[in-house]
């Protein structure tokens, strides 16, 4: 059975950080590109951040430049280091297994005063 739990999410203020956490399980994690997607109220879901098997990392834009996708093959675990949080990071932040329809359950994160 195929698992992606999330973790990591909270409440931080602007200019705080958080790192989130994406456990695997049933997949050949070392085989896939693995993404992170948020969503905001009232949007669509967006990308993150992204990292091939290869590990070659991708940013859609600058606006994400603040942010660290990285993974670890032995625990087959993806991360995401958010830093320099703004109100506007605000979102359920999302782990995706890359061209399958496989998504974790979200984890959400604040950026308040």
């Amino acid at each position: 059975q195929v698992q992606l739990v999330e973790s990591g999410g909270g409440v931080v203020q602007p200019g705080g950080s958080l790192r989130l956490s994406c456990a695997t399980s049933g997949i050949s994690f070392e085989d896939y590109a693995m993404a992170w997607y948020r969503q905001a109220p009232g949007k669509g879901r967006e990308l993150v951040a992204r990292i091939n098997k290869f590990g070659y990392k991708y940013y859609p834009d600058s606006r994400m430049g603040r942010f660290i996708i990285s993974r670890d093959l032995a625990t087959k675990t993806v991360f995401l280091d958010l830093n320099s949080l703004e109100p506007v990071d605000t979102a359920v932040y999302y782990c995706h297994v890359r061209d399958t329809s496989i998504w974790g359950q979200g984890t959400q994160v604040t950026v308040s005063t």
